[in-house]
């Protein structure tokens, strides 16, 4: 079985980050997403403004093999996202929502920073696991869905695969 973090854990990570800082701003952003969607990094690397759509609450994810789907923003996350938008992100010509926190400021080119941004939030906690990387929030938001009761359908429809037997 794949592994993963209790919930409380999950909870340290995004706490970890400092909220009040730019970069803090961006990094508890990108880690409610992961904890709450289950989004890959590179999903989470390749987000951009219009993908995200406020009076519906929905993001829009185009992921492996560039399936499309949209999925529910927790209201944490828009949040988050809002914050980091209004107050932390750099003012540059860029429709991706998450940007490097040093100039030039450019989006991210694939999903490496992104787990190196988990990476990070995994050394500040002390959480030991066996994987530092963001794949382990994925499945945490996995089994915590069918720990609450979620079908298998339900699971596989969210973390956007095609098999249930994944």
């Amino acid at each position: 079985l794949p592994r993963c973090l209790p919930a409380d854990d999950v909870e340290s990570l995004i706490a970890a980050c400092d909220a009040t800082d730019k970069v803090g701003m961006r990094d508890r952003a990108i880690l409610l997403l992961l904890a709450r969607l289950g989004l890959r990094s590179g999903d989470v690397a390749s987000l951009r403004i219009s993908d995200i759509s406020w009076p519906q609450a929905t993001i829009r994810v185009n992921g492996k093999s560039q399936r499309e789907a949209l999925l529910p923003l927790p209201q944490d996350a828009g949040d988050a996202i809002l914050a980091y938008l209004e107050f932390g992100r750099p003012r540059v010509q860029s429709e991706h929502v998450f940007l490097r926190c040093c100039a030039p400021f450019r989006p991210f080119a694939h999903g490496g920073p992104v787990s190196l941004i988990v990476r990070r939030a995994f050394l500040r906690t002390g959480i030991k696991t066996p994987s530092l990387g963001s794949h382990i929030l994925r499945h945490s938001v996995a089994s915590e869905m069918l720990r609450q009761g979620t079908p298998l359908y339900g699971i596989a429809s969210v973390l956007r695969h095609r098999s249930i037997a994944t």
